[in-house]
């Protein structure tokens, strides 16, 4: 355990890994099919209707079929969704109700919620989604990235990374009801002692937030042995939560000072083909449609190398390719929607606000620490095994497939 806590840190200074600290999580998700994901819920629900109206074969094609699931697939119902479970070649019920999810980091997506459509859609992370969960998602390792190392969102995460390296997903709670901190066995207590009865599960997610970086072994968490450098980061991770949070769970939903908000100055058009910066004006540029003023910040921002704006952008306005082009990913908005240039402006402003914050966060790892030595000495590490295993949900029913009801 000491050589991976050293390995961990990629440069020697003994701090803990993610892994040990939240030693619960989960892969990401896997949907087998791109067309169960779209950024407007229409496209999905027009997707739906097109595939239950087809015959067998033409629905097979458009099912796309893999190794894990195919129109003759019977499989449990997802917790909290009431789909069918019976093979979905008999299906003919109206579309389920999209659910908004996390798609990749800063990025709010949909999808049909329908377990016979994802390959792996990992039930244990919706057995825990509720209005007090959080979900931070650790961003794969890429060498040289100045970007963050994670983020949280209050939605359900796939977990994609921009540059292709998966990384973890991390309940706070292990249970729904905000119950059993996902934290390891221990560590509260331990930081409590440091640094006062404030300490909460909340408070090290912030502090985590705020300090996390890359190294090639995972995801570290330096932590502070003084109490004055603990309270600046959790107040700094605070900011960072309400940023990302984007008015979830009773937040306000971000905003900058006025004279700063960007405002669209020319329409976007309806079928915008490029993305340009204008670093002169600080006007982003979408075809003749222009946004300013955009921090280069927001502008500059990057998770895993990747620009979020660009991909932002790449992701509602990318030409299917010539096989797709008459499958459901062609089943799209034939023109820019309004909603799309709202959410837009409110990402400019999250990105922009965080760039602003990282800066505070370059000296959090700085100063005395509570090293990886120094909770094995405390009995926090190693974490017994069963907690990184999903706790037994046992207070509900799960259909299974074709309708038998599941055991948890």
């Amino acid at each position: 355990m000491a050589a991976r806590a050293a390995a961990g840190t990629g440069g020697g200074d003994e701090s803990p890994l993610l892994d040990d600290l939240m030693p619960w999580s989960v892969r990401p998700l896997r949907t087998g099919r791109p067309w169960v994901t779209a950024p407007d819920a229409g496209s999905l629900k027009a997707r739906w209707g097109r595939l239950v109206r087809a015959e067998a074969a033409e629905r097979e094609r458009l099912f796309r079929p893999t190794r894990l699931r195919t129109p003759q697939t019977p499989v449990a119902a997802l917790p909290g969704q009431a789909t069918g479970t019976g093979r979905f070649a008999r299906e003919t019920g109206p579309c389920p109700e999209p659910v908004r999810i996390l798609h990749g980091p800063f990025d709010e997506q949909w999808l049909l919620p329908d377990h016979r459509l994802i390959d792996a859609a990992r039930p244990e992370l919706w057995r825990v989604a509720d209005g007090h969960q959080l979900f931070a998602v650790e961003h794969g390792y890429v060498p040289q990235d100045t970007g963050p190392a994670l983020s949280v969102t209050a939605l359900l995460p796939d977990g994609h990374s921009p540059a292709g390296r998966p990384g973890r997903i991390r309940p706070l709670y292990r249970r729904p009801g905000g119950l059993e901190p996902n934290l390891a066995p221990g560590l509260l207590a331990l930081l409590r002692d440091r640094h006062g009865d404030a300490v909460t599960d909340r408070s090290v997610l912030a502090w985590t937030l705020a300090a996390a970086r890359h190294s090639p072994a995972g995801c570290v968490v330096p932590l502070p042995a003084d109490t004055a450098r603990w309270s600046a980061g959790v107040e700094l991770g605070q900011e960072l939560l309400r940023l990302q949070l984007r008015g979830a769970r009773g937040g306000e939903r971000p905003r900058l000072p006025a004279g700063r908000r960007p405002y669209v100055r020319a329409s976007v058009p309806p079928v915008p083909a490029t993305l340009e910066y204008d670093p002169a004006d600080e006007a982003l540029l979408l075809g003749t449609g222009r946004i300013s003023p955009v921090p280069a910040g927001a502008w500059e921002f990057r998770v895993g190398g990747v620009r979020i704006l660009e991909l932002w952008f790449a992701r509602r306005t990318a030409t299917a390719g010539a096989k797709d082009m008459d499958g459901l990913e062609a089943v799209r908005p034939r023109t820019w929607p309004q909603e799309w240039t709202s959410e837009l402006l409110e990402l400019i402003t999250v990105l922009a606000l965080l760039a602003e914050l990282r800066p505070r966060q370059e000296g959090l790892a700085e100063g005395p620490r509570i090293t990886a030595d120094d909770l094995r000495a405390a009995g926090v590490l190693p974490v017994p095994a069963a907690v990184r295993r999903p706790a037994s949900v046992l207070d509900h029913q799960e259909e299974g497939p074709d309708g038998q009801f599941a055991l948890l």
